[in-house]
């Protein structure tokens, strides 16, 4: 059987990597946004120019931008979302290594106490 020094050792790292998780796909959709954000600035600056098809197509040039706009509105919405996740992630993450150092240093007490009765019934002996 396990002890609970060693279930919580196991479950730091598991938070750590659900924290690294969030962290990742932040990133991801952090990246997304400006990508979007890009898109429709030179869409639009395509459609100011003389040469550009934009007189052709207006249409599809309001598309497109307004597409652009929209993915980039998801995007920080799920970056917002993920935000919240990661705090909650570190929280729990924070908690259990409180947690684990707490039973650590507990058991290195108990093991130092145990060494000094040791020594005690070791010098009575004698």
């Amino acid at each position: 059987m396990s002890t609970r020094k060693d279930r919580l050792k196991k479950l730091v790292k598991v938070q750590e990597q659900l924290k690294a998780l969030h962290e990742t796909r932040h990133a991801t959709f952090v990246a997304a946004a400006s990508a979007a954000e890009t898109e429709a600035r030179e869409l639009m600056g395509y459609f100011d120019q003389d040469d550009s098809l934009s007189g052709l197509f207006p249409d599809l040039y309001h598309r497109r931008i307004a597409q652009a706009a929209l993915r980039q509105e998801a995007s920080l919405e799920s970056a917002r979302q993920e935000a919240g996740l990661i705090a909650a992630a570190t929280a729990r993450t924070n908690m259990v290594e409180r947690a684990y150092k707490d039973v650590r240093n507990r058991d290195e007490r108990e093991r130092s106490d145990r060494e000094r009765l040791d020594l005690i019934a070791q010098k009575r002996q004698e």
